[in-house]
């Protein structure tokens, strides 16, 4: 009896990540509320709010599951090794191109930006890939030195993407970001010039487009296992 309640929950669960998922990308993060959710599962806000005691906690999730997918898609499409430096380049460059071009994207990954909980989901995700990917650059840095590093890096990336009308370019904006991040971890600046030049020649807002299409496919697609380990986040 155990055993099926707790597949039912998870089931659960992965419904309401699945809807909250799609009406958030497709209609923003202030057009979807626990109501509206509930109401496309066919549960009640109570229910809703029995897996996920608020509208923050789904987005929390999201955001776990986009900093892993996200990260492996630009893997791919950096084509210069796992865990490279140019990969950190062009997932800067993908969100930014996002935010420059769809405006419920940006509600999405700038309302991350702004909570708590997302934030250290996000600075924990990338602490965790910087130890790795900037290694050779920082190789007596403890886990400590990367944490505050990635402090001061999620407020650099919230700030390339919170444009507002006066903002410079989208190209001088990554281009500065980009520098700022590579020499906080000490990367030659022969290095992050070269890096900056080669993202910019990237067609970066098409990857952008077919990472934010492709998510929404993939959460359509993810298995309860993935979605358990996902969900161990602090409440």
């Amino acid at each position: 009896m155990a055993s099926t309640e707790k597949s039912k929950q998870g089931s659960t669960k992965l419904q309401i990540i699945r809807v909250a998922t799609r009406m958030i990308m497709e209609n923003g993060y202030s057009g979807a509320s626990i109501r509206t959710i509930a109401k496309e599962v066919d549960l009640s806000p109570g229910n809703v709010m029995f897996h996920f005691p608020s509208k923050e906690h789904i987005l929390a999730v999201m955001t776990d599951i986009l900093c892993k997918f996200q990260w492996k898609m630009i893997e791919s499409e950096a084509n210069d090794g796992v865990s490279s430096v140019m990969a950190i380049c062009l997932e800067l460059m993908s969100m930014a191109a996002a935010c420059e071009e769809n405006s419920v994207a940006k509600e999405f990954f700038i309302a991350a930006y702004q909570s708590p909980m997302c934030l250290e989901i996000i600075r924990r995700n990338d602490a965790q890939r910087a130890k790795k990917v900037f290694a050779d650059y920082c190789n007596c840095w403890t886990g400590d030195q990367f944490a505050e590093a990635e402090t001061i890096v999620s407020g650099i990336e919230y700030a390339t993407l919170m444009t507002t009308g006066d903002s410079a370019s989208l190209e001088m904006r990554i281009a500065g970001a980009l520098d700022s991040i590579m020499s906080i971890y000490g990367i030659p600046e022969e290095i992050r010039k070269r890096k900056i030049n080669k993202v910019l020649a990237t067609d970066y807002r098409t990857i952008s487009n077919r990472i934010l299409r492709e998510f929404i496919e993939y959460v359509e697609n993810i298995d309860e296992t993935e979605l358990e380990t996902l969900l161990a986040i602090k409440r």
